[in-house]
């Protein structure tokens, strides 16, 4: 019978019928009474939802700071870069304003409830109108702040790289505890399995339902709640002790070890249960600590009586026996300076974005454009760095990001006026102010500046280079840079020749003629209309500018233009 039982075991992996095809947790944290699950692989938000509530859970809340640091951590251990992962979070159908629907915009966790003390969307309200139905993913990508994953609005019909499952127990258990001066206790290796799925050695608490295999003893063991009691154990069925060195080998009070198989054994006022592990208090003795969740008071006024009570943030419960958190952030006056927020037994104290706790105190942070060198407006990055940002039409000064100069890449921009004195404008390097207050491009090339082909652009222009010149075939401001040079300098360091005059011929003077009268007044005539066309043109250039009082900036070859070239065209080649 029993090779026919292995056959009949076996055969499905033989012949390749396909496992489950399940998906299984990629990382999981169990908080309490609450575990939490990663789970990969692209899911509509229906079907990650009913993945979570065939394995008894549902898709994650995250009502507060502290689960979203338990997705932090399972976002920490995932190997896949920035996955988006549905949450238990849902827009009905319809439209409707968020901004004045609380933190959630209208959204409802799939537990049929709105309640949280937490939000982290990463689209900031608008004010634009949300249409359903609409679901909600977290991802790090867009996130406000790192390590804090942001909630962004999904259609529910869309597929996102996994989800996020929650499952509540009404116990749980510590993990195994081995003693340390054990002498196998460099040997022993525990891995546990929960009812959801999740596989491993490392969890800060397992709920009720999981086993646990410690080898190298072969012992199995399961964390269950025996009828009566509230908290969780680890057990057997089979009576007896297991080895002492793990959990006290199961024992209420003693384990004994040294001479032959592990036992158990219990106070002199108690006797051993059938079990092998727990202990019954002797006549006269209430076990009122097996029925009371945290401490039992015995009554000595009324022998057999007791009372149960609970630890600090606790309270008793409505059946005088269990206990039950107190919500510590609804006290008179708030025990934190800004944000509460509540915790099992306690709660934790956060402060407002700009704000850090010191010392039980929100602080404001320092802003750092505070003292900072700006020439016109700083703008803070992140917690702690700034950039200095220049009003429209200005850019920064590549060598000095503080400083702004004026920065124009068209034909024609407004100038830069004082407001208090309109007649105090100034325009950027290579334009020229006109009478509309417009600085207008000044085409070097109508000027001769290229011997060859030329190529005007704002604030400054481009040569195309002839053979015979240093740079023959590039573009340039300046094509003979070393000629010119050498001209500047007086070419080899001499000082120029003055031609020396003939000495093999002497240059006399005409003789004088008398000067006709005619000669006289053409001479007086021309003198005169010289004269008038000069104050003409004065007038006009005073009428023209004089009013204004603008900066006329006219372009030269000084290396401050270069900068304005290389701001407006950066795939220009720089001046030699």
């Amino acid at each position: 019978m029993l090779p026919v039982l292995i056959i009949g075991v076996l055969a499905p992996a033989s012949l390749g019928l396909p496992a489950s095809t399940e998906p299984q947790p990629h990382g999981s944290q169990c908080v309490e009474h609450d575990c939490f699950a990663l789970f990969r692989g692209p899911k509509t938000f229906l079907l990650a939802s009913h993945a979570c509530e065939r394995r008894q859970g549902h898709l994650m809340t995250v009502r507060s700071s502290v689960a979203a640091d338990v997705i932090s951590l399972l976002l920490s251990g995932d190997s896949s870069d920035n996955p988006r992962l549905w949450i238990g979070l849902k827009l009905p159908p319809g439209c409707s304003h968020p901004g004045h629907l609380g933190p959630l915009r209208g959204f409802q966790w799939v537990t049929g409830d709105n309640s949280t003390s937490y939000s982290r969307w990463a689209r900031q309200d608008d004010g634009a109108p949300l249409c359903g139905p609409l679901c909600v993913v977290v991802a790090t990508a867009g996130a406000p702040a790192p390590g804090e994953p942001a909630w962004e609005e999904q259609q529910c019909a869309n597929e996102a790289e996994g989800f996020l499952c929650e499952f509540h127990f009404a116990a749980s258990c510590r993990p195994l505890g081995v003693e340390p001066g054990a002498a196998a206790a460099a040997s022993i290796s525990i891995s546990y399995s929960t009812p959801f799925g999740a596989h491993g050695a490392d969890f800060q608490a397992l709920p009720e339902g999981t086993s646990a295999t410690v080898a190298p003893f072969g012992v199995q063991l399961v964390c269950a709640t025996a009828p009566g009691e509230a908290e969780a154990h680890w057990g057997r069925e089979a009576a007896g002790a297991w080895d002492c060195s793990v959990e006290n080998g199961g024992c209420e009070y003693m384990c004994n070890g040294s001479a032959g198989p592990p036992r158990c054994l219990c106070p002199p006022d108690a006797t051993l249960q059938p079990d092998g592990r727990s202990c019954t208090a002797a006549p006269g003795k209430h076990p009122c600590h097996k029925l009371c969740e945290q401490f039992c008071i015995l009554n000595t006024t009324e022998p057999g009586s007791y009372s149960c009570m609970c630890a600090t943030g606790y309270r008793l419960a409505a059946d005088q026996h269990h206990c039950e958190d107190v919500d510590d952030c609804l006290q008179e006056p708030s025990l934190c300076p800004q944000r509460c927020v509540n915790m099992q037994g306690g709660f934790e104290c956060h402060c407002n974005p700009g704000y850090e706790l010191v010392d039980g105190e929100c602080v404001e942070l320092e802003d750092p454009c505070f003292g900072s060198d700006c020439q016109y407006q700083c703008q803070q990055v992140g917690q702690t760095g700034y950039r200095c940002i220049c009003a429209e039409g200005f850019a920064p000064v590549p060598q000095e990001p503080h400083r702004c100069q004026m920065f124009c890449n068209q034909t024609q921009c407004p100038a830069d006026c004082d407001p208090n004195n309109p007649a105090s404008c100034r325009c950027p390097e290579g334009f020229i102010l006109d009478d509309d207050f417009k600085c207008t491009d000044i085409d070097e090339c109508d000027s001769g500046y290229c011997s060859g082909e030329c190529h005007n652009l704002p604030g400054t222009y481009q040569c195309l280079c002839g053979p015979g010149t240093a740079l023959a075939g590039q573009m340039a401001t300046d094509c003979d840079p070393i000629k010119k040079t050498t001209e500047e300098d007086g070419g080899s360091g001499e000082p120029p020749v003055s031609p020396t005059p003939r000495t093999s011929t002497t240059l006399s003077p005409s003789p004088a003629r008398p000067v006709h009268s005619g000669v006289l007044i053409g001479i007086s005539i021309a003198s005169l209309s010289l004269v008038v066309a000069l104050l003409a043109l004065l007038c006009h250039l005073r009428k023209k500018h004089g009013a204004l009082r603008a900066e006329l900036e006219y372009k030269c070859g000084a290396p401050a233009k270069e900068v304005g070239l290389q701001l407006v065209r950066t795939d220009l080649p720089q001046k030699l």
